[in-house]
């Protein structure tokens, strides 16, 4: 029995030239039918996530100019609110006014002719007064004196 005392993997012969060029072509193959492909396709993942993100942020933008111009508008619409609410307000406080004024002047008007009434109802009744008082004292005198006045 023979013992074989060379147990080196790799032995130093003309096949290690062929296994090296066989190796060289699979390597050249194999890159252009599997790796060149493959690192496209993620180099085109790559450029399409990084395209995403782009319009992420983009989107984000636009999103964050039209809520300003949104609370924009809306301060610019509450101020016109709060402007024509103070116009109204004033109209319709000019608008008392004058209803007040008015009927302040009806007030005084009807006081003053119910002034004159009563002056003029006072007047007749002093007249009429002094007629009967007039009367009731002569009516008085002749009891008194039990005897008739001639006037």
């Amino acid at each position: 029995m023979h013992i074989a005392s060379n147990v080196a993997l790799i032995s130093i012969n003309a096949t290690l030239f062929f296994q090296l060029i066989s190796f060289l072509i699979f390597l050249f193959v194999i890159n252009r039918l599997m790796f060149r492909p493959l690192r496209n396709v993620m180099d085109e993942r790559d450029n399409h996530i990084d395209k995403i993100q782009q319009d992420i942020v983009d989107t984000k933008n636009e999103f964050e100019n039209l809520t300003n111009q949104l609370q924009q508008q809306e301060s610019a619409v509450k101020n016109e609110a709060f402007k024509l609410q103070k116009e109204i307000e004033d109209t319709g406080k000019q608008h008392v006014d004058e209803i007040l004024n008015s009927t302040r002047q009806e007030i005084e008007t009807l006081k003053d002719r119910a002034q004159k009434v009563v002056d003029t109802q006072i007047s007749e009744a002093r007249k009429d007064v002094i007629k009967e008082s007039e009367a009731l004292a002569v009516s008085i005198i002749e009891k008194m004196l039990d005897r008739r006045l001639v006037p």
